[in-house]
């Protein structure tokens, strides 16, 4: 059993819409900075749901969404 927990809907669909639209959105990793992502996708994988992203320094990263803070 996963220890994912799911996020909001409305969190969900914002990140579904910043990817559909190419905005730029400040979230929050748990435990770090708040920094500027370009969401590039959201799926499910492995019983979790996960983001790709690009930073403003060119870097594409992988985050799973219960570790993000909106």
């Amino acid at each position: 059993m996963s220890d994912y927990r799911p996020i909001a809907c409305a969190d969900h669909e914002r990140l579904e819409f910043a990817a559909l639209t190419r905005q730029w959105l400040e979230v929050t990793v748990e435990g770090g900075m708040a920094q500027r992502l370009l969401p590039l996708d959201v799926y499910t994988r492995a019983g979790a749901e996960w983001l790709d992203a690009q930073t403003e320094s060119g870097d594409t990263v992988t985050l799973r969404l219960d570790t993000l803070k909106f």
